[in-house]
């Protein structure tokens, strides 16, 4: 399946049958062989969207995988570039991919995202094609996770996209997946948490703000506009300011990208 060298059909079974860590341990070897790998024209379009505020001293991948989203930060960060990650399997695949000869330290961290091990040591948080992986609920604690990670002034920045309208064909695949995953959730344990139509952008927003964030969206024109004349793609970039954020409890939980 999407190729000879992609996961086979029976492979992508037993991931969705695991846990999400157990999953992707399993899939780590072969995930840049399949589409949930963020393409490279979206990490392109957003490095250049990234490029007049930067360069940034101190980088996070907040649920980095395989490094895709590090090997971004290697050319925006000049001190220090860190990948975190709660798959072990992931991050093994991301220490062999992401060696720059030189340029920024670069680190791999095993971690849950709602529980980073980090202080205020960073300049910019990214985040590709994880967000899947949480729950409404548990996107506060996330947030407020992020916004302690950051030194004053610093960024998480993400892209979104604009969802399918039910006349696409993506419209019905995309709620057929995410149908599919509540049953199996619901028939199954330990659960597999990837729901794609779950990130609602207005919602978001509004967790950021109240984790203390300034957020602002920028069009990213690479991808063109919709017939109202909407960006098909935007990055959120959400800035952290001097104001201590609400004081939230964080939850355990599970991430991956």
């Amino acid at each position: 399946m999407f190729g000879p060298e992609g996961p086979t059909l029976r492979e992508l079974a037993v991931q969705a049958l695991s846990s999400v860590e157990r999953g992707y341990d399993l899939l780590a070897p072969k995930f840049d062989r399949t589409p949930f790998r963020t393409p490279d024209d979206v990490l392109e379009a957003v490095a250049r969207a990234l490029g007049p505020p930067g360069p940034f001293p101190d980088g996070l991948d907040l649920c980095c995988g395989t490094g895709a989203g590090t090997r971004l930060l290697t050319g925006v960060c000049r001190r220090s570039v860190t990948g975190v990650d709660f798959s072990a399997g992931m991050l093994e695949v991301a220490r062999h991919r992401v060696r720059p000869a030189d340029g920024p330290r670069t680190a791999f961290v095993r971690a849950d995202a709602r529980a980073l091990p980090f202080t205020a040591a960073f300049d910019l948080v990214v985040s590709f094609g994880a967000f899947g992986h949480f729950l409404p609920r548990e996107l506060p604690g996330l947030f407020t996770q992020v916004h302690a990670v950051l030194r004053p002034g610093g960024r998480f920045a993400f892209p979104v996209f604009a969802p399918p309208r039910p006349a696409h064909p993506a419209f019905w695949l995309l709620l057929g997946f995410d149908t599919a995953m509540r049953v199996r959730n619901a028939l199954w344990r330990p659960p597999f948490v990837m729901y794609y139509r779950a990130f609602r952008l207005g919602t978001v927003l509004g967790e950021l703000e109240r984790a203390g964030f300034a957020v602002e969206l920028r069009a990213l024109p690479e991808f063109g506009r919709r017939a109202d004349g909407s960006p098909r793609g935007r990055l959120v970039v959400a800035r952290k300011g001097t104001r201590a954020a609400p004081a939230r409890q964080p939850a355990a939980g599970r991430v991956n990208s």
